[in-house]
């Protein structure tokens, strides 16, 4: 299938952890994994920190190979709609952690461009949310959006995909207008979306019916990040009293865990020795820094599930991990069950 060359440079980036959820969907479809890889020159070493940065270009060379690779243009609309948020983006777990649509979507604003930043220097919300006479139109604002259709289907299929797994048989929007013409894809619209689309229109907008903005999500908990913050200071606090370097390595691990960047080189710089130093250290204290990296996990994990107001996803992402199943083989490893089953028999 032909696709355009990506433009020499076209502004923005996007997580990591969303070009690696592309990557990982098309190979699951057959594509090969390496071709995709070298099509958008990236190894997989950049795409192992969730939170790090891939260029736009990048991603825009990576997903026209998906759909060529796949031999579907359609390629994003069913990546968006078939792949859920809150195991590929902290921001998932964020959106999916409030308790109606409308905080919902005052937090995507907020954090969105952690997910995709279409442009560095624009201000504002990405979503607007306008009242109209039909419903409530969710309106993206994104700057020049001709210059990648993709991202669009890739924002309203995430809407409609996200809705449809958490409320089967409601159908979340009504309509739908996109800026961009009609793609040779078209039909895959209908088709995936479940709605009519109006092409070339003058704007990028979902209609639904206002009552979503306002119905309650099953199971939301608390922020996330507010939860971590009010159990990692009562755990900070408790390792300073405590006055060994251990201590003082998991006092500085603990408000970095979830971010999975941490290193004995880094640690040591920032307590101002030598990673000799710390290793020697740590070795008179009968441990290693490795060791005191995976015990702190094993308890914050054991400490939230425990607490059973995050997910098993949640957790995995607030002890460091990016991915669930690597999760769940080292809490195998810390307990011999899964994390869901271990929390079942917490519960009883």
């Amino acid at each position: 299938m032909p696709s355009p060359p990506a433009p020499p440079d076209l502004p923005g980036s996007v997580a990591a952890g969303i070009a690696r959820a592309v990557l990982d969907h098309a190979a699951a479809r057959g594509a090969d994994r390496a071709a995709l890889r070298t099509a958008a020159a990236l190894t997989e070493a950049a795409l192992d920190d969730p939170d790090a940065r891939v260029s736009m270009t990048a991603f825009f060379r990576l997903t026209g190979a998906a759909a060529r690779e796949t031999a579907d243009p359609a390629f994003l609309l069913d990546y968006a709609t078939g792949t859920r948020l809150d195991r590929i983006s902290i921001v998932g777990l964020i959106v999916h952690a409030a308790p109606t649509m409308a905080e919902a979507l005052r937090q995507l604003n907020r954090y969105a461009r952690l997910m995709v930043e279409v442009d560095a220097g624009q201000a504002g919300p990405r979503f607007a949310v306008e009242p109209g006479p039909e419903g409530v139109w969710i309106v993206d604002l994104r700057p020049d959006p001709n210059a990648f259709p993709g991202l669009t289907e890739m924002a309203f299929g995430r809407f409609i995909g996200e809705f449809a797994r958490e409320f089967p048989g409601r159908p979340f929007g009504k309509r739908l207008e996109v800026t961009h013409p009609a793609p040779a894809h078209a039909e895959a619209y209908a088709r995936l979306l479940a709605l009519p689309v109006t092409f070339s229109a003058p704007r990028n907008a979902l209609l639904i019916d206002p009552g979503w903005l306002e119905t309650p999500f099953e199971g939301s908990t608390d922020y996330v990040f507010g939860l971590f913050t009010e159990r990692a200071e009562r755990l900070l606090a408790e390792l300073d009293a405590a006055g060994t370097l251990s201590a003082r390595i998991e006092a500085h691990l603990l408000p970095r865990l979830h971010t999975g960047d941490v290193s004995a080189d880094t640690v040591a710089a920032d307590l101002g020795m030598s990673r000799q130093t710390l290793y020697r250290r740590l070795r008179d204290e009968g441990t290693s820094f490795a060791a005191l990296h995976d015990d702190l996990r094993r308890r914050m994990a054991l400490d939230y599930l425990s607490a059973r107001k995050v997910s098993v996803n949640q957790t995995a992402y607030l002890v460091g991990f990016s991915e669930p199943s690597a999760f769940t083989r080292a809490f195998r490893r810390w307990t011999g069950v899964p994390p869901a089953t271990w929390r079942a028999q917490a519960a009883n």
